[in-house]
């Protein structure tokens, strides 16, 4: 008796009912199948009549039939298809088909360098190593920018990106540790950072010669000469920019003298036989009390007019040696970077109590001298030159933020990633009058920035970041909404590639020593009488 089959239903539907009577052997009025006692002879599925070599299941005498392979028992009526039936495949991205769990698209982004955490919309790891990304040809420089109001959790992923990107022979020097939030992490790697001010004995020469001076002698007359312009370039700029800090705006000529009084000092004028170390103290004495040759070889008709000239310039100096950074800077460097350390800090929050501009010109120090002794290094070994509340050093006028635009564009040649952190894209345009040069090029320095990490804002900053970085309006939504949820969250974009939502994790030892919000929860916590607490 044949078993009966319903018709299928309009539109070519079928039930439960019906898949399982056209796919599974007919069952008698007893519950069994018909394979085992009650096949039959002519039974297909008997198995007796099951082809040698085929596997049998057998599920308690419920079930007792051949299995099938992939394409089906191999009889007419029975599905058999020599080739797979090919199946439709379609293409879209997230933003088409986001609402279609099992088909979104995880990062395009190579999984290679420090594991911040992971994507929010597709589950998947997220990766950042800036050089990789422009070997790969997914950005055109390595250099970084985040931006993040406190307690938003940048502080805890910068951490993570530079630990993170140890294992893979990448050093970190923190040029500039404003708040001592990065003492944790070297203490941890058993480092101890280099504090300025505040009772230290650490001195840096901030026209310190660094590995230049050992191997002077090493090269050809070519090379020195290529040498020399180039860290007199630096030490002309970085002067410059402290006396524009302070109100002096110099001028061409200027800059022509600091460079011919620069060549006498360090012992160059007539020659390249050897160099002579010389501090910021040396250069403000050959100004107070010019050699004839300096006045009378830049054209000045007198001694007094040469003075009367640069008495701006050498009253910036002279501050700088009186002021409120006297013993930090003037004095020869008394102490040696270890470059086969995981990571160096200089430490400046002890400067805090002398106020912002003098944090702002111990940064510009910093930068230049840590620009000058990592471009030196010929290890072969990559960098990252972390600086932190950038805004600090760009609010010193025209000279500083060109020095930091310098360091941006030469990141390549290097092997350096430049990471700067700041607050708000505001910080880069408050360096200088509306339509100034300064601001200008403040502007084009998140142009050098491929990667941009935007941590939660307010949506007064969240504008500013849509108009300066080209966000979409589901990008800026992120910053205002999803990433002001929780700590940690933040949109990574990477150029003109769409933002990934990016949730940094932390390890418990992690966020014990790095999370400063952490930090303060367990300090305030503190019982009132352990005199840590709280009162």
């Amino acid at each position: 008796m044949k078993p009966h089959r319903r018709k299928p239903r309009q539109g070519g539907e079928r039930d439960a009912t019906e898949l399982l009577t056209t796919f599974t052997t007919p069952r008698d009025a007893r519950g069994h199948g018909t394979g085992g006692q009650n096949a039959t002879p002519e039974d297909p599925e008997s198995p007796s009549r099951a082809s040698p070599g085929r596997q049998v299941r057998n599920d308690g005498g419920r079930v007792n039939r051949a299995v099938a392979g992939r394409h089906g028992p191999a009889r007419a009526g029975r599905g058999w298809a020599p080739v797979l039936a090919p199946l439709p495949v379609y293409q879209a991205s997230t933003h088409e088909i986001g609402g279609v769990f099992p088909l979104l698209a995880s990062s395009p982004l190579p999984a290679v360098g420090a594991r911040i955490g992971y994507d929010a919309i597709s589950g998947g790891a997220y990766y950042c190593h800036p050089v990789e990304h422009v070997l790969r040809k997914v950005c055109t420089n390595p250099n970084l920018a985040i931006f993040g109001e406190p307690g938003t959790g940048k502080s805890s992923t910068v951490v993570a990106f530079l630990l993170r990107m140890m294992p893979f022979g990448v050093r970190t020097l923190i040029s500039g540790d404003v708040k001592g939030e990065y003492t944790p992490l070297l203490k941890a790697l058993g480092i101890t950072p280099i504090m300025l001010g505040g009772g230290s004995q650490a001195r840096l020469n901030a026209l310190d010669l660094g590995p230049l001076a050992s191997r002077w002698e090493s090269w050809t007359p070519s090379r020195q000469r290529e040498e020399l312009d180039g860290l007199l370039g630096r030490w002309v700029r970085l002067l410059t920019a402290l006396a524009a800090a302070q109100g002096y705006h110099p001028s061409v000529s200027d800059e022509a003298v600091l460079s011919a009084a620069l060549r006498h000092v360090v012992g160059v004028s007539h020659g390249y036989s050897s160099l002579t170390p010389i501090t910021i103290p040396d250069v403000h004495r050959e100004l107070a009390d010019p050699r004839p040759e300096l006045w009378q070889g830049m054209r000045y008709a007198s001694r007094q007019q040469f003075l009367d000239h640069l008495r701006g310039m050498t009253d910036a100096l002279g501050n700088l040696i009186n002021g409120p950074l006297s013993g930090l800077f003037d004095a020869p460097t008394n102490f040696r970077l270890d470059w086969n350390a995981p990571a160096q800090s200089m430490d400046l929050s002890r400067l805090r109590s002398r106020g912002d501009q003098a944090i702002a010109v111990g940064l510009t120090c910093l930068g230049s001298w840590s620009a000058l002794v990592t471009d030196l290094q010929e290890d072969g070994d990559l960098r990252i030159v972390l600086r932190d509340e950038v805004w600090r050093q760009l609010g010193l006028g025209l000279r500083a933020v060109q020095a930091v635009d310098s360091e941006l564009r030469l990141s390549r040649a290097e092997r350096k990633i430049q990471v700067l952190v700041a607050h708000k894209p505001s910080d880069f345009l408050s360096v200088g009058a509306s339509g100034s040069k300064e601001v200008a090029i403040a502007k084009d320095l998140l142009a050098l920035c491929s990667t941009r990490v935007l941590f939660a804002q307010t949506t007064r900053v969240a504008d500013q970041l849509a108009e300066e970085l080209a966000l979409s309006d589901k990008e800026q939504e992120v910053t205002t909404g999803w990433c002001d949820e929780r700590p940690g969250r933040a949109l990574w974009k990477i150029e003109n590639r769409t933002g990934t939502k990016v949730q940094t994790v932390l390890s418990r030892t992690e966020r014990r020593l790095f999370d400063t919000n952490a930090q303060l929860k367990s300090r305030t916590t503190q019982p009132t009488g352990s005199g840590r607490g709280a009162s």
